[in-house]
């Protein structure tokens, strides 16, 4: 493997750098100081909710750990983080509760 010339690899880190910083004040620095619409403000509000099963379901569904095969120790920790959270309404309980749950089912299953 060839190394990539020192100017190349800066100008490619400073080009990404810029483009990261556009996007971010795109958003922020040009509608930052003004209060959004109602309606943005209705929508935005469920981004967190939306994101963290997105990002937690293919770990569940298709885990790399198994061999991208269903693992019930995970089902079981899932099933349990979820009913903790449904009936109590509590994040760090449902973390908590899915967490045991998982390495309970582990210890029993080998």
């Amino acid at each position: 493997m060839t190394p990539i010339p020192d100017s190349v690899f800066w100008s490619a880190t400073l080009a990404l750098g810029l483009g990261t910083f556009l996007i971010r004040f795109s958003f922020l620095g040009l509608i930052g100081g003004r209060p959004m619409p109602g309606w943005a403000m209705r929508l935005l509000r469920y981004v967190p909710t939306a994101v963290l099963p997105a990002l937690v379901a293919p770990l569940i569904a298709w885990p790399a750990a198994a061999g991208g095969q269903i693992d019930p120790a995970r089902l079981a920790g899932a099933a349990a983080a979820l009913m903790v959270g449904a009936f109590s309404g509590r994040m760090l309980g449902a973390v908590v509760a899915g967490m045991g749950a998982l390495y309970a089912a582990q210890a029993l299953m080998g």
